[in-house]
């Protein structure tokens, strides 16, 4: 076969380069897929129970009475000792969930005084704004405690924004 032959049949079948692996990320052994980014050192479950530390904490959106303390207080009591980084996470989404609780009964105990002179004095459409500001932080709960639970399944740590560290 003459060279241009065999330029002809290797034209379609050039070697496909190797993934890039980054300094510091172990190989994946052939025919198994590269571990996540930020999930070495992990034991098998580990980011799903992290995830759960989370998640556990919209509870407290359905009707639990301090669901959202207790839900993440349970998964961390259970699996604190043996992950450590359910530990972390544990620690983090009890935290943030304490410190949003004391937040909410300090705007419900400063909201008291504003609807009782309200009501005195006979507008009660001027409540309507303090409502919205209580849903509105209800949804930046919700919508954080989704991102810490996607992060928390990848196995990356999550630090919550505006959060008291009572558990260190």
């Amino acid at each position: 076969m003459s060279d241009q032959e065999r330029q002809d049949n290797n034209a379609g079948t050039e070697p496909q380069a190797e993934p890039e692996v980054p300094p510091g990320e172990p190989e994946a052994p052939p025919g198994e897929p590269a571990p996540a980014p930020g999930a070495q050192g992990l034991q098998e479950g580990e980011p799903l129970w992290g995830m759960l530390c989370h998640l556990t904490a919209l509870a407290g959106f359905i009707g639990i009475p301090f669901g959202n303390i207790i839900g993440p207080l349970v998964i961390w009591l259970i699996k604190k000792d043996t992950m450590p980084f359910v530990d972390d996470q544990g620690k983090e989404s009890l935290n943030f969930q304490i410190s949003m609780t004391l937040y909410g009964l300090a705007a419900s105990i400063l909201l008291i005084v504003p609807i009782g002179l309200i009501a005195i004095l006979g507008g009660p459409f001027l409540i309507v704004p303090f409502f919205l500001l209580i849903m509105a932080v209800s949804v930046v709960v919700i919508v954080l405690v989704i991102l810490a639970s996607v992060e928390a399944n990848k196995g990356k740590k999550y630090r919550y924004p505006l959060t008291i560290r009572f558990l260190k």
